[in-house]
């Protein structure tokens, strides 16, 4: 389920070519952790058995791609080179410094397989909420919503086998955190994330229109690792959900408006804004506000360390802090409500947003991703600078961004039922 393979297919069997498939294994991006490489890696093992089994030689190098792949294309005689997409600005650097080192007659084309409809495609400019991409998208999904032809064995076999992959060596190469752990809920691997969407699907979707806000309920679909690290493809789920559609037809439109629409605005602004992971990419009306209120009296002051820890005066603050640092996610909902505390309880707007993309990327199986910055809801830049919010009135510290209470969230659902369940260890 990935165009970009796909696509490296067809043009291999056109030309009559063996077909090879490379990852680039990188010692360290941003802040991700052992936690992160574990889950990527065991989810590449699967990948490598389905290749073995489809004729397709799967070679995975060891460092950063415009140090190792410009030299494996030369060595095995390569006549094209495929990638895909990621609209955050290291690993397109990594795609402009592999262009430069690439021998000049090997062309290099770049698909966007991890959106329904390709950034690109969807707007040709950054759109400012989802009231203003959401009928671009929704006009084009009958062109890119369609079912994937299959991968096929691979007829044309490589002169010389890939070299057989030592996995546990790979890890020495890291240059990673091994103190966050892995997770014990979720799985790594394209089978295991099948599971989990067959499993929301039967169990779960019903009640995702109604309950999907309500931390204590089981109604997420809880598949952003899979989707995050491309071990399912969002077409994939949403060509499943849709089948539910005569059902649970609220459910249904709920998700798609999720997983489409609010992650492909998030994808849109990363790609057209480079400051996406800073205050300098809010909306001037926005930066102005948090101007305006810098230097107003904060409640609490919290150090790095302290929020890590979850140990601030606010017990759901904490409770849904631990949650993410022991199963790496956090509920939807309680992620709004967790960046906008960190806005009010450290010195700037700027700490504020370096402190939540740490945690976020440390912690989250799914961090260091456009959702993780700018997603609706769930964004840290969006629900510390409001950027796809207005209007709101104005109070101390957030100006006209929009404020959360604890008071607030006890009228939303069960506080004391979430914090019993993330309740520190004594």
């Amino acid at each position: 389920d990935n165009w970009a393979f796909l696509y490296a297919q067809r043009l291999a069997l056109k030309q009559e070519l063996p077909l090879h498939v490379c990852f680039c294994l990188v010692p360290k991006f941003l802040e991700a952790t052992i936690r992160h490489y574990r889950f990527m890696l065991r989810g590449l093992q699967e990948v490598a058995e389905e290749c073995a089994e489809l004729n397709i030689s799967f070679h995975l190098l060891l460092g950063y791609a415009k140090d190792v792949l410009p030299t494996f294309v030369v060595e095995q005689g390569v006549g094209g080179l495929v990638t895909d997409f990621s609209p955050l600005r290291l690993p397109r650097q990594w795609v402009e410094d592999v262009r430069e080192r690439l021998p000049e007659d090997v062309p290099f084309a770049q698909v966007d397989a991890h959106n329904i409809v390709p950034c690109w495609v969807a707007s040709p400019k950054q759109e400012y909420s989802a009231r203003t991409i959401r009928g671009k998208i929704h006009a084009q999904l009958p062109e890119f919503l369609t079912e994937f032809p299959p991968v096929v064995r691979h007829p044309h076999p490589p002169s010389c086998p890939a070299e057989p992959i030592a996995w546990e060596a790979c890890y020495s190469s890291l240059q990673v955190d091994h103190t966050v752990k892995e997770v014990e809920w979720a799985t790594p691997g394209t089978s295991a994330g099948m599971a989990v969407l067959k499993s929301f699907i039967a169990e779960r979707l019903k009640s995702f229109s109604t309950h999907r806000n309500d931390p204590n309920k089981a109604a997420l679909s809880n598949l952003s690792p899979w989707l995050h690290f491309g071990q399912v493809s969002t077409q994939r789920a949403i060509l499943e959900v849709q089948k539910h559609r005569r059902n649970y037809k609220d459910s249904v439109d709920a998700f798609v408006e999720e997983a489409v629409v609010r992650r492909e605005l998030a994808e849109n602004f990363c790609y057209y804004n480079e400051n996406y992971d800073s205050v300098q990419g809010a909306y001037d009306w926005a930066q102005t506000t948090l101007k305006l209120h810098a230097k107003d009296k904060r409640p609490y002051l919290y150090s790095l360390q302290e929020l890590e820890q979850g140990t601030t005066h606010d017990p759901l603050w904490n409770a849904a802090q631990l949650q993410m640092v022991q199963e790496g996610k956090m509920h939807g909902f309680l992620r709004m409500y967790w960046a906008k505390k960190i806005l009010e309880w450290t010195q700037s707007p700027e700490e504020a947003l370096q402190f939540a993309i740490y945690l976020n990327d440390r912690y989250e199986l799914d961090g260091r991703d456009p959702n993780g910055y700018v997603g609706k809801l769930q964004g840290c830049l969006w629900s510390i600078c409001g950027i796809h919010d207005q209007g709101w009135a104005e109070r101390p510290i957030f100006g006209k961004i929009r404020y959360m209470n604890y008071a607030g969230c006890k009228r939303k659902f069960d506080v004391d039922q979430f914090e019993r369940r993330y309740a520190p260890a004594h």
